[in-house]
């Protein structure tokens, strides 16, 4: 579908489950037409009960329910939890389903790593908070650091009708160039209230629309890029653009993982910290709980929030989704926000001479990193039949799957 650029919207920026999962609840309670929902990750736990509870109480009430969850990122969901939403006429719909090899996961590419909701076309959930305690920091002593948006108004709109057409509930309207014109930041015009720009990715029309967004404010930027992202490892364009920034005297602070959930992550993030300081980028690490923001903020009027790494696998491969903001007040928020977690929670890591190591560690560290980068598209040039999304429970009256 073509997006475009909105205004008039409100929005209000959630860290944490602890904030996001509230709003989310009430939302569904208040719903009166339709609740749509996509998510990588649900659990089976305190807050996935919680929402089957919601979800079940607005389909019983005549709202149209669809729940789309990810066949790698939710593969655990009991019959009974399945059983319970298709008995109360939630639509539950699997995307890319795939059968365990060994008892493994194989189905690790061209995954739905959106997390979208939609509530009767007037408020919308974007961002990078799975729904599991995983994110509640009042439950886990290693819950992740994320944040989620919420916008009421003409975006919400835009959500529901890209949802609706992913769902197959009407027919998708397919715009080749998904408004280039109308995407462009336009970052020497004044950013009006509320203006934002819905961005998607996937593996046909729109490879490398979250990625431009990206590029576009980077190169443009004037005084300070704030960047808090899981999974940095992004590609030459992005990678240069962000150096480049520096280099002309940009402020550029990275927020990266210093207590991952994945040690490889660390380490292969770890061989671009001396090429990104050379060029004057400082680096904080994050060690206080996983790090699983997926956040920017260029300069007073340009911010980013959703699902997308700056990694191989959310560039390349994955479908995702993010809201990319030009409003100052809500971009002073997250930037504010930012700060006190960079001067209170996070440790910066200071320049350091090159360790010696033995002879081949100069060589095996670049084909490493060049494997890890490249890998991700040289697996979506594989032969590869459409992910099938299909429903577990047959429920009346759900949507062509």
């Amino acid at each position: 579908m073509d997006h475009a650029w909105t205004t008039g919207n409100r929005l209000r920026l959630l860290e944490n489950g602890d904030e996001y999962f509230p709003r989310l609840i009430a939302a569904i309670d208040a719903a009166r037409r339709s609740v749509l929902l996509e998510t990588f990750i649900l659990f089976e736990d305190e807050v996935g009960r919680q929402l089957a509870d919601a979800l079940a109480a607005a389909a019983r009430r005549g709202v149209a329910v669809i729940l789309t969850v990810d066949g790698f990122g939710t593969a655990d969901l009991s019959p009974e939890y399945v059983a319970r939403l298709a008995d109360a006429g939630v639509a539950v719909r699997v995307f890319a389903p795939g059968r365990r090899l060994l008892g493994k996961r194989t189905n690790l590419f061209r995954r739905l790593h959106r997390k979208l909701v939609a509530i009767d076309a007037e408020l919308a959930f974007v961002g990078g908070i799975n729904l599991s305690v995983q994110h509640l920091v009042k439950v886990s002593p290693i819950a992740k650091q994320d944040y989620a948006v919420e916008v009421e108004g003409p975006a919400a709109r835009v959500i529901h009708t890209f949802m609706l057409e992913a769902c197959g509930a009407q027919p998708a309207r397919h715009a080749h160039a998904q408004g280039r014109q109308a995407m462009q930041p336009h970052p020497t015009q004044p950013a009006l209230p509320g203006t934002v720009l819905f961005v998607t990715r996937d593996n046909q029309a729109h490879r490398n629309d979250i990625e431009q967004q990206y590029l576009a404010a980077i190169r443009t930027a004037r005084r300070q890029i704030l960047i808090a992202n899981a999974y940095f490892l992004p590609g030459y364009r992005l990678l240069q653009a962000i150096c480049n920034a520096a280099q002309r005297g940009v402020d550029v602070r990275l927020v990266l993982q210093g207590r991952p959930d994945m040690l490889w992550v660390k380490r292969t993030v770890d061989m671009l910290y001396a090429h990104l300081q050379e060029s004057g980028v400082r680096i904080f690490e994050y060690c206080e709980r996983p790090n699983h923001s997926k956040v920017a903020v260029v300069d007073d009027d340009w911010a980013t929030v959703g699902s997308s790494n700056l990694d191989p696998l959310s560039l390349s491969l994955n479908l995702e989704a993010n809201l990319v903001i030009r409003d100052t007040a809500f971009v002073a928020s997250l930037r504010d926000n930012l700060g006190n977690l960079m001067s209170q929670r996070c440790t910066e890591v200071l320049a350091q001479a090159p360790a010696r190591g033995a002879w081949w560690h100069g060589i095996a560290t670049p084909l490493i990193f060049h494997f890890l980068r490249k890998f991700p598209a040289w697996a979506g040039w594989l032969p590869a039949h459409t992910p099938k999304i299909v429903s577990p429970v047959a429920v009346p009256g759900s949507p062509p799957t």
